[in-house]
């Protein structure tokens, strides 16, 4: 029922722009606003966008001995990532796994010099906080008193230096904290579309207020969570629930490029997080079945989550199933991703049963669109 959803620190500012509420992850969230879904993913894609992701997980990791390489080592017990080269002022992608090496969640981790700052799915966080609390060298301080927001686009740089001056020097994946109306906020150059952007943790009585002022700005539209999901998939990025679980390993996810040399085999601190010998093993051997790749059906009939794809026109087997699919409005058509035999060439054709018919799809290279990071 709506009254049991919780509400970020902008709903009001929601209902007041006309957005369409809907229930994700526990949160009353706005699904799209008057301009549509097709509108504001091309204004994010060609302007700036704005986001409430609020929802999200913030949670602060504290050494408990004031060292951050002890809360470094305790999170890389947990996380097949490499967090103790991590350089203050810099934020990583990473993935809790289990012990069969499947994925539990992923996470954005950054160092803020005196403490890490982990930001977790929203449909996660109820299982990622318990998750680290059984951690003995760190505390865990779960965050509630900040919301989040992501300025996503070609022109969010200029945006939020008007009202950040500063942030225009900060480079992909850096982090750091800028003062505004007398509050510290917590800025990431980083992002879940494929375009330059920023996210900025904001605390809760500043929240709406910082939100007016960057929509106050012409360049800037608010965008929901339908337009969010279509970016993200355009940009080739997994969401977690349907790209990403715990029957897959983050090498089936074709994300072994997160892990860092110093986890492998042969590195520095090889292994030491949950599933490390099955993981490493597939890296080694190249011993996956399946892999998560991208799909570019014909025509412009998307294919969305539960497709079944086959081997043949007809008859046939079927060798997978679309885990994240819909229309590209940026790409101009629809795209998909699949888990399917790995030993498929890269351009293989395979075919997607749509209501009782077979369409062609072609395996493609993602992301489906050029990511404008600022390196």
């Amino acid at each position: 029922m709506a009254e049991d959803l919780k509400r970020t620190g902008l709903y009001d500012l929601h209902v007041a722009q006309g957005a369409k509420m809907v229930p994700f992850a526990g949160w009353d969230m706005p699904v799209q606003y008057p301009q549509g879904v097709l509108g504001e993913h091309l204004h994010t894609r060609e302007a700036a966008g704005l986001f409430d992701v609020s929802h999200m997980g913030q949670v602060r990791i504290v050494p408990k001995d004031g060292d951050m390489a002890s809360a470094a080592l305790a999170l890389e017990s947990l996380i097949a990532a490499d967090v103790l080269s991590l350089p203050e002022g810099r934020q990583r992608y990473g993935l809790f796994t289990d012990d069969e090496g499947g994925i539990l969640d992923d996470l954005m981790f950054a160092n803020r010099g005196d403490h890490y700052l982990l930001v977790v799915n929203a449909a996660r966080a109820d299982h990622d906080i318990p998750h680290l609390q059984s951690l003995d060298a760190v505390q865990v301080e779960p965050i509630t008193d900040r919301g989040l927001l992501a300025l996503q686009g070609p022109k969010a740089v200029a945006v939020l230096q008007q009202v950040l001056p500063g942030v225009e020097a900060m480079k992909f994946m850096d982090v750091a904290t800028f003062d505004w109306d007398g509050a510290g906020l917590w800025v990431s150059r980083s992002g879940y579309t494929g375009e330059d952007g920023f996210e900025i943790s904001v605390p809760q009585d500043k929240l709406a207020g910082f939100a007016q002022a960057l929509l106050d700005q012409p360049e800037v539209m608010p965008i929901g969570l339908a337009a969010r999901d279509s970016l993200r998939l355009e940009a080739g990025m997994p969401l977690y629930g349907h790209d990403l679980t715990e029957e897959t390993t983050l090498v089936e996810a074709a994300l072994t490029w997160s892990i860092g040399k110093a986890r492998r085999q042969g590195g520095a601190r090889e292994g030491g997080f949950p599933g490390a010998a099955h993981v490493l093993d597939q890296i080694a051997q190249g011993s996956i079945a399946t892999r998560r790749v991208g799909l570019r059906p014909e025509g412009r009939a998307p294919i969305r989550e539960g497709v079944a794809i086959f081997d043949a026109e007809t008859g046939g087997t079927q060798i997978g199933t679309v885990c994240s699919g819909g229309f590209g409005p940026s790409v101009g058509g629809p795209v998909a991703m699949a888990y399917l035999p790995a030993d498929l060439s890269s351009d293989a054709q395979v075919w997607a049963e749509l209501r009782g018919k077979r369409m062609p799809v072609r395996l493609a290279a993602m992301p489906f669109i050029s990511p404008s990071y600022k390196r």
